[in-house]
């Protein structure tokens, strides 16, 4: 529910500012996220349409930014947070997205999940050395 406020402080490497466009950080707000030169894309809004805390879940959808309408068609990505055995959390992200017609990327895909990998482990970084943040 926070994270256009703690990516930017978090993996400033690749964040370079995120803001709330429109709403307010619930189910169909839309968040902007502007990127370093370590995404492939200078930006992307996207809006939330599931956010379910006590699921520990979220759902977005790219409406703008991001490779939609130049390589892009449709993306969404969809973020679980699910508790282990060991009394840790395993993140799952699936991303789906529909390219253009004709269109066809490489490095830019695996540019952009090693890009929100390195943001997933700064993430968890700061939770393992402040866990009491978001209780």
């Amino acid at each position: 529910m926070d994270w256009h406020t703690l990516a930017p402080k978090l993996a400033s490497h690749v964040v370079a500012g995120a803001h709330i466009v429109q709403s307010d950080a619930h189910v169909g707000s839309v968040r902007q996220f502007n990127f370093t030169s370590a995404m492939p894309f200078g930006f992307m809004k996207e809006r939330l349409e599931i956010l379910d805390a006590d699921k520990f879940e979220c759902k977005s959808t790219l409406v703008e930014g991001g490779g939609i309408g130049v390589a892009i068609e449709t993306a969404a990505s969809h973020i679980k947070v699910e508790p282990t055995a060991d009394g840790g959390s395993l993140v799952k992200v699936d991303s789906t997205y529909k390219l253009l017609p004709g269109v066809e990327v490489k490095g830019e895909i695996a540019k952009a999940k090693e890009s929100v990998t390195a943001i997933f482990k700064a993430a968890e970084a700061f939770l393992v050395a402040n866990p009491d943040a978001y209780k």
